[in-house]
């Protein structure tokens, strides 16, 4: 990749079972899973799950926060979901995820309609829990 522009890279949630972690956005969101074979060999620290072809989202188990010595006070983020993280599909994505979390059994908000976000106002949007807590919204642009 030439393009030098800013991307987000990946977010790390801190989930209490990686590997059903995993087996919930690949079949509930549909996100490709990764790694998971290796973390339940040991050889990984963590699975992850991609969102696109340059953003992922790791599965950190709250075993991890040991580690999280980086800069001070960053261990005590173990076990906090972030506010949300939002996700933007084209809109027949958008339905399809919203059909396939109804499969099975996710709850999701109601519809909501002109939500600003990084690409002006989405058309649609909503919003769903995964198992750990952490909170999406789906969106789809015009």
């Amino acid at each position: 990749m030439t393009d030098h522009t800013t991307r987000l890279d990946h977010v790390v949630l801190w989930v209490a079972d990686p590997v059903a972690a995993a087996g919930f956005y690949e079949n509930a969101v549909g996100l490709e899973p990764l790694n998971v074979a290796e973390y339940t060999q040991g050889k990984v620290s963590f699975p992850s799950v991609r969102v696109n072809e340059e953003t992922i989202l790791d599965l950190a188990p709250h075993s991890l926060v040991e580690h999280m010595n980086m800069l001070p006070g960053s261990a005590d983020s173990a076990g906090h979901p972030v506010n949300h993280v939002c996700l933007a599909l084209p809109s027949a994505g958008f339905d399809a995820l919203r059909a396939r979390l109804a499969d099975h059994g996710v709850p999701v908000s109601d519809i909501g309609y002109d939500s600003s976000g990084a690409r002006g106002n989405a058309t649609r949007n909503f919003y769903f829990q995964d198992p750990d807590g952490n909170i999406f919204e789906a969106r789809h642009y015009a």
